[in-house]
């Protein structure tokens, strides 16, 4: 179903928002309270560009949470169950974020900008307003807010050579989620090694919302030599590759280690920090459901499916499907969705209910499509 989206001052724009415009953007949603390209017409071409090439992607709607004063970092330990105790300037972290009973509520990067700052690379959720009361309720001596940054994803395996042409040989020094403040011709912007696919790439996050049009300009112009092209955060590489989407995926119930986060919390460290008991309780008592992959049976989707769909055996309800698509890769419709433990078995035969019709399905490992597959 196709819906035309309007635009208004409810919604934010990003800084590249006029350079999209120019490229031809013919799709976009809503996240974090900003517009959010999603397509630019050819989404055969975007997937091609990923996987074989180099692309660029306007993901400023990955909004910054950013605390600064002298209890950035205890407030930091406070908000994760992830052991902060190597924590260090200039190297991000994937850390779960949980309320008190457990429940997962959002999954940032972790950015320690200076001794005394702090980001949050944010999934789509109002987390500010949680970050504040938490601050607020303890009295921790910091200042809450947004950072004028906006990230742009280069992405693809093409993306390095790339970025070395724009920054320079030192980006390879990066490890994973490392990142260094610099300039790009003097557009300040923070360079990080990371970005939402398994093709590799980076993101370089916007550091003056006025200089958007000149960033694009820049990766643009240096990509040509690449055939680089614009597009978003590729729907079937995610399923692909079993990159958790924590605003399609999870429900209100959705714990981390459901969806295989559980190495990113340490329940032994003497810190205490929000969700640490109820997620011990969790842990002792076991895992009720998984995160998992799907093979779907029939004809190749012609589109994705728009909600959520129910997944049975036997006629009893054991869990949902969250996204659903053809994987060109695998030749094969496929979905991710979390799925009762028991049935959580390679290769088990369920039915998957799409609303207007059933499919059969066969449960698989994450990811689904791995390097060097066939």
């Amino acid at each position: 179903m196709t819906i035309s989206l309007s635009i208004g001052p409810q919604n934010r724009k990003s800084p590249f928002f006029k350079s999209t415009l120019q490229d031809g953007v013919t799709s976009a949603s809503v996240y974090n309270h900003m517009y959010f390209p999603t397509s630019f017409g050819d989404r055969s071409a975007e997937y091609d560009r990923l996987l074989n090439g180099v692309a660029m992607w306007d993901v400023s709607i990955e909004r910054q949470v950013a605390f600064r004063g002298r209890d950035a970092v205890k407030l930091a330990r406070y908000l994760t169950g992830r052991n902060l105790d190597d924590l260090q300037i200039g190297q991000g972290k994937y850390i779960p974020l949980c309320d008190y009973q457990g429940r997962l509520i959002n999954d940032p990067i972790l950015l320690q900008i200076s001794e005394d700052e702090i980001w949050l690379s944010i999934a789509d959720s109002d987390i500010k307003l949680w970050v504040s009361g938490i601050a607020d309720s303890l009295e921790y001596r910091v200042d809450v807010f947004e950072p004028d940054a906006s990230p742009l994803a280069v992405q693809g395996p093409l993306a390095t050579p790339l970025i070395a042409d724009l920054f320079g040989q030192w980006i390879h020094d990066l490890k994973f989620f490392g990142f260094q403040e610099t300039k790009l011709k003097g557009i300040p912007v923070i360079l990080a090694k990371s970005g939402w696919s398994k093709q590799g790439g980076f993101e370089i996050y916007l550091l003056d919302n006025n200089l958007g049009e000149s960033l694009w300009a820049e990766v643009k112009s240096a990509g040509a030599k690449y055939n680089i092209g614009p597009g978003a955060p590729n729907y079937v590489e995610r399923l692909e590759s079993g990159l958790l989407s924590f605003r399609t995926d999870c429900d209100d119930h959705s714990n981390p280690f459901e969806f295989g986060l559980g190495r990113f919390i340490d329940l032994d460290q003497n810190q205490e920090f929000i969700g640490k008991a109820a997620l011990q309780k969790i842990k002792q008592t076991g895992v009720k459901r998984d995160f998992v992959g799907l093979r779907i049976d029939g004809p190749r989707f012609s589109s994705p499916p728009e909600d959520r769909s129910s997944i049975y055996t036997d006629d009893n309800y054991v869990g949902y499907a969250s996204a659903a698509a053809y994987s060109p890769r695998l030749n094969s419709n496929i979905a991710v969705g979390v799925i009762d433990t028991r049935h959580a078995i390679d290769g088990n035969e369920v039915v998957v209910d799409f609303s207007d019709h059933k499919r059969g399905a066969r449960v698989t490992p994450l990811p689904m499509f791995r390097e060097g597959q066939k």
